[in-house]
């Protein structure tokens, strides 16, 4: 038999909000119960998304940065994003991203180009190689995705949206005040 997780033994789950409690007596027990499902969520989304793109060879994180310039590439927007517009879109620091950009122009995936009108920084975009990776495997990462959100109706999906939505901005309004 299956052991199960801490998240699912509720002598241990209880264990763990008495602790937590010990820090801060007046916190509500479904606020602790509510941040661990959602990390667990979390990172059993990012894990799934991992997985989704193994065949391409790629980490979920450098996957996206090329998305990112599929899609802008696609949308018109621009035939190439410099990092930071990138870092940004992922919300990953600087430092981050300019490890992504090495490891993927090293692979042949992306290039570098100056940018014509400030030719002290420079942009990215995808190279053949890079379009062919993101094409062909963008279709398998959005079912296993999508299945991974079948559980829930189209009314629970939107449900779960406004909230998250709603939680997000508190949270960025309260990291901004700290």
């Amino acid at each position: 038999m299956k052991n199960k997780t801490w998240l699912q033994d509720k002598d241990r789950r209880q264990k763990w909000m008495a602790f937590m409690q010990n820090f801060h007596a007046d916190i509500d027990p479904k606020t602790i119960r509510l941040m661990d499902e959602l990390g667990f969520v979390s990172r059993s989304l990012y894990h799934m998304g991992e997985q989704s793109v193994d065949e391409a060879g790629r980490s979920f994180a450098q996957y996206r940065v090329l998305m990112h310039l599929f899609f802008a590439e696609q949308m018109g927007e621009h035939s190439r994003l410099n990092p930071s517009e990138i870092s940004d879109r992922q919300g990953v620091s600087r430092n981050t991203m300019s490890s992504f950009i090495r490891d993927l122009e090293e692979d042949g995936l992306i290039e570098r180009t100056l940018d014509p009108d400030d030719r002290r920084r420079f942009n990215i975009g995808l190279t053949e190689s890079g379009r062919a990776l993101v094409s062909q495997h963008t279709r398998s990462h959005l079912e296993t995705i999508d299945h991974c959100f079948s559980a829930l109706t189209i009314e629970e999906k939107e449900t779960l949206f406004q909230l998250l939505q709603k939680l997000g901005a508190h949270v960025t309004a309260v990291r901004q005040n700290c």
